[in-house]
Order: C-alpha cells, then sequence, then structure tokens
C-alpha cells in the first residue's frame, strides 16, 4: 500500500469506477452522470475545477479523495471534500484514514478555516470514522439542493 498521491488523468476510469461503486453502495445506482471526458476535462482543463488523491494497492487505486474550494462568508477560505471512496475490498485497511490525512494536510497547506464534507445518516461506519478523528457531525443541518430540473423549473417560475 503506497501513500497516497495526486491522481493523474490517466486514474479516471479508475476513479469514474469508484464513484459508481460509491453510487451503488448510497442505493442511487442511476445517479452518477458525470463522464469519463468530464472528469478528465474538469480535472485537467486550463482551470481544474477540482483536486483529486488517489491510494493504491498493488498497483491499482482502491481510494479516491475529491476536494475542491470554497468560499465561506463566515470563515473565508475553506475546503469541500466531494466524496472520500475505498473501494468495498479495500475497506478497513487504512486507506480512508491516509486519504483524510492527506485531504487534511492539503488544506492545511492552503491555509483553509474549514474542511466540509456530508455523510448519509445511515451510514454510521463513516460517522463514526469522522468522529474518532475529530470531525464534528452536524446532525440539525440538512443538504439543499436544486438538480438541473430543479433549476429549470424555477427559472420557469419567475
Amino acid at each position: 500500500m503506497n501513500q497516497p498521491r495526486l491522481a493523474t488523468i490517466e486514474d479516471m476510469p479508475r476513479v469514474l469506477e469508484l464513484i459508481n461503486e460509491l453510487a451503488i453502495f448510497e442505493k442511487e445506482p442511476d445517479a452518477v452522470e458525470v463522464s469519463l471526458k468530464d472528469l478528465q476535462e474538469d480535472g485537467f482543463g486550463e482551470q481544474p475545477k477540482f483536486t483529486c488523491f488517489v491510494v493504491e494497492v498493488d498497483g491499482k487505486v482502491e481510494g479516491l479523495a475529491l476536494v475542491y474550494p470554497r468560499y465561506s462568508t463566515w470563515k473565508g477560505k475553506v475546503l469541500h471534500l466531494e466524496d472520500l471512496i475505498v473501494s468495498e475490498a479495500s475497506r478497513g485497511k487504512g486507506l480512508g484514514t491516509l486519504l483524510l490525512d492527506t485531504v487534511v494536510e492539503y488544506g492545511k497547506s492552503m491555509d483553509v478555516k474549514r474542511i466540509g464534507w456530508e455523510v448519509l445518516d445511515w451510514n454510521e461506519p463513516a460517522i463514526e470514522f469522522y468522529e474518532k478523528k475529530g470531525a464534528r457531525v452536524m446532525r440539525d443541518w440538512d443538504v439543499v439542493q436544486l438538480d438541473q430540473k430543479g433549476i429549470d423549473n424555477y427559472l420557469n417560475q419567475k
């Protein structure tokens, strides 16, 4: 098992596989709309929209952490952890800790005031993992989103 490293454009096919694996785990197998081309262009174009770290086991990417900068009106510069994914076959081997360590170190190097992410309320193993690491799980907040259809409906109501 190696230390996490920055992902390369060549890692994106495996990254997409892991994203799809997570969608199945989260009971949303048909929800992934992002394509390989999207990941390659958005992560490695002139203005990358995200940073991705991967960790390998025996030469195969078995985990990833995808982050991007945000801005908080209360705190200033913050970092958003979109997903921390470890393949089902490699869970329990410390990869999640290695990836989270890397994200926290990256955030510290960027001088962010906060690192934030979401976790499903039924994913107790993940919640326990994050709490053991010192994260505060804020159960009194709800996630609010507008998907593409919601955006269109919103704008059509104006």
